[in-house]
């Protein structure tokens, strides 16, 4: 007869080997041995917190919050670890003001704990709490560039068109010569489209500091998307020696809007194979397809690289799914730069959260994106779609959106994305009507003035999961009435295996 004996552990070597194997890529989380551990030392909250970790990169958050919990418990004056059963309960989906408010009063001067305490009050409808609690640490830590485009956001959500970034203002009457806020103040002025604000907010550095690339960048940009192409071009032409990937895309906009895809073609072909060639992508899509370039066919194409799945027997009942997608819609309006139009998006990662609903659909989507890789063509290390292959589908963001009449999607891509989706749960009666709310693949922006048509239609049915490129231009068509409610995601690139 074989006894076999349970394998010993020391606990301090289990606790480095996890925290070691949190911050890599890839590697095995020792789990059963933290659980072994902790039988030997079972009041040790520095194993209670990586056993909660590990669970939460698993996607286990039901199992690491009472694991989390228990740190806390054994560890109250510990700032990491309240901040990380906050952070927990914040992306599960469940009440964390207070774990925020506890992990505040260790760590006040941390920026992360601060974004998390603005979230949850934001997440449960207290937006004037958190707009007034970030307007206070503002004043105490003006240089907090991160937190005035927090606060920017916020403001926009809660129907602020203007003055929405007068933070910004009041931390420069401090601090005139941070080139860092103006820097961001100038960035989201011009994502939202206010450039008549960015030509003054120019004007105002260029007293300062003279003619600095900032400012130069900025207003060229601004003049291009506010439609003066005459004023731009000559300005266009001095920054093009600079040889920056940011400065290249808007002109690369530039000159697709002004009509001379040729020239945008041969600036974006200096930049694919390079580490900024992500930027680039649609663009080189929309001039490929204006000039005839025989790539067109190539990066666009192929059938298979767009899907369309009828998932509902994977799913629970979709009126249970959509009342509790409702319940997160609580902002007022989308945040600046978000291709919402008439309708509000979702704030955090949806697919992180613990409802039944929502991890039944993250868990049929993971399957169906696994199918939809599986049939994609043979690897091309120049494609940006079949140049990766990920060994698990993993996800980079997700989220809701709730638009109503009269509101649609503006045509966008995800460049930090390798594939993108459109996952319907409620339309209104009358879709369909001249393909009223159907998804259009292919479509540049409205701001690029061309036009390019799309080369797909999509139908939209409750139940059905579209997956496309993520560089892929893609938007929707206005509907008159009703509400349409949908879920999107972001998969995560992953290399091809050997590459």
């Amino acid at each position: 007869m074989t006894v076999v004996t349970a394998r010993t552990v020391d606990p301090a070597e289990v606790l480095d080997r996890a925290i070691k194997s949190l911050k890599m890529l890839d590697t095995p989380l020792p789990l059963e041995d933290v659980d072994r551990a902790l039988k030997l030392v079972p009041s040790d909250a520095r194993l209670w917190h990586v056993k909660g970790l590990i669970h939460r990169e698993q996607e286990r958050r039901d199992l690491a919050i009472p694991a989390l919990k228990r740190a806390t418990e054994l560890a109250p004056s510990e700032p990491l670890i309240a901040h990380g059963y906050a952070r927990t309960l914040l992306e599960a989906g469940l009440p964390s003001v207070d774990a925020f408010g506890r992990a505040l009063k260790l760590a006040p001067n941390n920026p992360d704990v601060t974004r998390g305490l603005v979230a949850s009050l934001s997440a449960i409808g207290r937006s004037a709490e958190a707009l007034a609690g970030l307007e206070t640490v503002l004043r105490r830590s003006p240089l907090w560039t991160e937190g005035h485009v927090l606060l920017a956001n916020l403001r926009w959500a809660e129907g602020e068109r203007e003055g929405f970034t007068r933070s910004f203002e009041e931390a420069l009457a401090q601090h005139p010569n941070s080139l860092e806020l103006r820097r961001e103040q100038l960035a989201a002025l011009l994502e939202a489209e206010h450039f008549e604000e960015v030509f003054s907010r120019v004007a105002e550095g260029r007293r300062m500091f003279g003619d600095h690339i900032l400012f130069s960048s900025h207003e060229v940009a601004a003049l291009s998307e506010s439609g003066n192409i005459a004023e731009a071009d000559p300005l266009f032409s001095q920054l093009a020696e600079l040889n920056f990937s940011n400065i290249d895309m808007w002109r690369v906009r530039h000159l697709i809007r002004a009509g001379r895809p040729d020239e945008a073609s041969s600036v974006i072909d200096r930049w694919l194979g390079s580490s900024d060639e992500d930027l680039f992508w649609a663009y080189a899509a929309t001039a490929w397809r204006m000039t005839g370039d025989s790539r067109s066919d190539w990066l666009e194409g192929d059938q298979r690289f767009v899907g369309v799945y009828d998932i509902t027997d994977k799913l629970p009942a979709m009126d249970r799914l959509a009342d509790t997608l409702r319940r997160l819609h609580v902002s007022k309006s989308q945040f600046f730069g978000q291709s919402v139009r008439g309708g509000t998006q979702t704030d955090g990662h949806l697919f992180q959260r613990i409802e039944p609903e929502i991890v039944a659909l993250r868990d049929a989507v993971r399957s169906v994106v696994a199918e939809h890789a599986a049939q994609l063509p043979a690897v091309d290390p120049r494609h940006p779609l079949l140049r990766w292959r990920p060994k698990q589908v993993d996800f980079n963001g997700a989220w809701s959106v709730r638009l109503v009449g009269g509101g649609n999607h503006a045509n966008h891509v995800h460049p930090m994305g390798w594939l993108s989706s459109a996952f319907y749960v409620v339309l209104p009666d009358d879709f369909g009507k001249d393909k009223a709310g159907w998804l259009t693949l292919g479509e540049p922006q409205a701001q690029l003035g061309v036009g390019v048509q799309p080369h797909r239609f999509i139908e939209p049915k409750p139940g059905t999961l579209a997956l496309f490129p993520s560089w892929m231009w893609h938007g929707t068509r206005k509907f008159d009435e009703g509400e349409r409610i949908t879920v999107a995601f972001d998969v995560a690139a992953g290399r091809a295996p050997g590459s």
